[in-house]
């Protein structure tokens, strides 16, 4: 299986900033109408996986970040699959096991679970790298981002 580099998937779902919402949900809300969906897919049942999927358990992973995603893949098709970076405008407590607000989601859109766990597992990689975590402290831009990511 051959899942596309996190660079790739980002420069495919856009970084977003100054994104509205001081709760999962409302955050979610704003992503739906924001983030663009593939054909045939609403802003409703987008909203709706994301928020069944956060009733679970937190999606904050640490560091004021979190990974957004449905609980099983809301996509058909590999070449819809995405990454959207979203910056808060407000950071907020998601209840991450370090305390810390969070202040970025990466939001997944993946068609497979063994593509979601391929990309979660990158992304635990990547997320370890302090240039990485700088960067996206910073609020980088979507190509500094995608630009240090494939030099990581």
């Amino acid at each position: 299986m051959m899942v596309a580099s996190i660079a790739d998937l980002i420069a495919k779902g856009g970084v977003y900033t100054d994104v509205l919402g001081s709760t999962a949900e409302e955050v979610y809300r704003t992503l739906s109408k924001t983030v663009p969906l593939p054909l045939g897919m609403t802003t409703e049942v987008f909203y709706n996986a994301l928020c069944e999927r956060e009733k679970i358990l937190t999606t904050a992973v640490g560091n004021g970040i979190a990974l957004p995603h449905a609980q099983t893949p809301v996509l058909k098709n590999v070449d819809d699959e995405c990454i959207a970076i979203c910056y808060l405008q407000t950071p907020f407590s998601m209840g991450a096991a370090d305390g810390r607000a969070v202040y970025v989601m990466f939001v997944l859109m993946t068609s497979s679970p063994q593509t979601h766990l391929a990309i979660i597992s990158q992304l635990a990689r990547y997320l370890q790298k302090p240039e990485l975590r700088e960067a996206l402290e910073r609020h980088a831009s979507g190509e500094e981002l995608i630009s240090l990511l494939r030099k990581l």
